[in-house]
């Protein structure tokens, strides 16, 4: 069920899409429509090779549709060139990556700052929430990472230890849209649970939209609203060879 709120203004509205990853026309991606709400939360499902990578990568304009409409803040996405699409991403979306993507040298406040170097109205709000390093510092405690870590270098920290400093780094600036790709694969049951506790509550803090992709059922409890992947797309289309799924 919509809210309200939902059908008022969706943060994101995708309709109508055609991609197909080069060499694999036959087998294409189609989605027929979808939305997020303000301030939703919603828990995307689908099994592996099923098209979960390819919709990320078309609502965060890492590639352009053939045909459709994505609907990102009431910006139209697919309208813009590539480099217009990265600056886009980077200002709004705050993405919190399966492998989690930091720099292994590079300091913890480091790492948890770089999006900022790109995003011009996110550093402004980081700025204005008090400067930079405290707001990095108010996230990564916050997340549950003891402050003797945060000037080590990412490599030294444990899986689960990256795993909020990647969060920090998707939360600074307070970018309108968290995207977390199958954030808990690489914990197990309990810290699970905790992990989604402390996303849920800087994601509500931030008053951003939640979008959270994963094969794993058992979460759907947390979230506002669950969707399988095959609801949105249309019928008969699959994703084949996708390897990062």
């Amino acid at each position: 069920t919509m809210s309200r709120e939902t059908k008022k203004a969706p943060v994101v509205h995708m309709c109508d899409l055609r991609f197909a990853w080069p060499g694999q026309e036959r087998a294409g991606f189609e989605l027929e429509d979808f939305s997020l709400g303000p301030k939703e939360s919603l828990l995307l499902l689908g099994p592996s090779g099923s098209g979960k990578s390819t919709f990320l990568s078309l609502l965060t304009g890492i590639v352009a549709p053939e045909r459709g409409e994505i609907g990102i803040l009431g910006t139209r996405l697919e309208k813009m060139r590539p480099a217009a699409r990265d600056r886009f991403r980077v200002e709004h979306f705050g993405i919190v990556f399966q492998m989690f993507n930091l720099l292994p040298y590079g300091r913890v406040m480091d790492n948890v700052v770089l999006p900022l170097s790109f995003a011009p109205k996110r550093r402004q709000r980081a700025e204005q929430a008090g400067g930079i390093e405290k707001e990095a510092h108010r996230l990564l405690t916050a997340l549950g990472l003891d402050e003797a870590l945060h000037n080590k270098p990412a490599a030294q920290l444990s899986i689960g230890q990256q795993q909020r400093v990647a969060v920090a780094r998707a939360l600074i600036g307070a970018p309108q849209i968290i995207v977390a790709d199958e954030p808990t694969s690489a914990l197990d049951r309990d810290r699970q649970e905790d992990f989604l506790q402390l996303l849920f509550a800087q994601v509500k803090e931030a008053g951003a939209a939640l979008i959270m992709v994963s094969h794993d059922e058992s979460h759907a409890g947390r979230f506002e609203r669950t969707c399988h992947l095959h609801e949105i797309m249309k019928m008969g289309t699959v994703a084949k060879g996708e390897e990062v799924a």
